[in-house]
């Protein structure tokens, strides 16, 4: 069997009728979804299934819709036959996904997942909304070149996801006029990501710091498949050192490109995306267009691999 390392998406993933399809035809991912409402008090799965669009891409729904959903999938797969073509060896999620990926290494329950991230969708929601801020995506400019118009305006980096692309995050004055200045100095392109504040940046400060007292009352048990940082790119199996990590991503950047290359490193170069969407198919593909992924978000992606003849 080959090994694999499971990636979990983070918010931007959702889509109303997301996890649909499983809730009706598998007990197990059913299960997901009620306990989740159970917890939060509050209808989630209709809300994941029949939206409306705004309400589940708020802040504050969105993260731990999107939890719930690739838990969820996580869920069936593993009840799947499917799941006996593989081994998972590594455990990986971009910004909230880090909590799914835990939730599947075995680090954090399913039921404490919820809590915090609930918590964490509310506390960054509240800081948006206090401090407006946006974040763009910057194409085809060098990473020294962008810091440099970063520190020259307040702006800070957000997102190493993939080459070639950076993603900035700061005020919207602030960023606006970055996105401006990037053009001048040869920017491919910049994007305005659909986003409600400047996440993954020092405004986000209030927000790391309820979330941290959450945290530091949440039981983590060491990981049971290699887990990868978004802070810092490296595995990290002491629960401890995973709190730390955890709280200061809220407010830090993020290294997707660098956690996804230490894993290939390793040999692994099989990768499920598992949740909705396929954002980090996408992201894949630019960082190395060997790797292979499959998604796991429907009831149809449960079906087995072809074996080779």
């Amino acid at each position: 069997m080959p090994d694999i390392a499971y990636i979990f998406p983070g918010q931007g993933a959702q889509s109303v009728g997301m996890g649909k399809d499983l809730y009706e035809n598998n007990a197990v991912a059913r299960e997901v979804f009620d306990r989740a409402g159970q917890i939060l008090k509050f209808d989630l799965k209709k809300l994941c299934f029949e939206g409306p669009q705004e309400e589940l891409s708020s802040t504050r729904n969105s993260q731990v819709a999107i939890l719930a959903a690739s838990i969820a999938a996580l869920r069936a797969y593993e009840s799947s036959p499917l799941a006996a073509q593989y081994t998972p060896k590594f455990s990986l999620g971009l910004s909230l996904g880090e909590y799914t990926a835990l939730v599947a290494a075995g680090s954090i329950s399913f039921e404490d997942a919820v809590v915090l991230v609930r918590k964490r969708g509310e506390f960054m929601d509240d800081v948006s909304r206090k401090t407006p801020g946006k974040m763009a995506c910057i194409i085809g400019m060098e990473l020294a070149a962008v810091e440099g118009l970063c520190k020259g305006i307040g702006c800070e980096i957000a997102n190493l996801n993939c080459p070639g692309q950076i993603v900035v995050s700061g005020k919207t004055t602030n960023i606006e006029l970055l996105a401006s200045l990037a053009k001048e100095k040869g920017a491919k392109r910049v994007l305005m990501l659909d986003v409600s504040g400047p996440f993954h940046s020092s405004l986000m400060a209030p927000a790391q710091d309820k979330l941290k007292d959450y945290i530091e009352k949440v039981q983590f048990q060491g990981p049971k498949l290699s887990f990868v940082s978004n802070v810092d790119a490296q595995v990290q199996s002491d629960p401890a050192k995973i709190k730390e990590n955890l709280i200061r991503q809220v407010a830090s950047k993020t290294l997707w490109e660098g956690s996804v290359k230490l894993v290939a490193a390793s040999g692994v170069a099989s990768f499920l995306e598992i949740g909705p969407g396929q954002v980090l198919k996408g992201l894949m593909r630019k960082i190395d267009p060997k790797l292979e992924v499959r998604n796991i978000g429907t009831l149809q992606d449960l079906q087995p691999a072809p074996q080779p003849s």
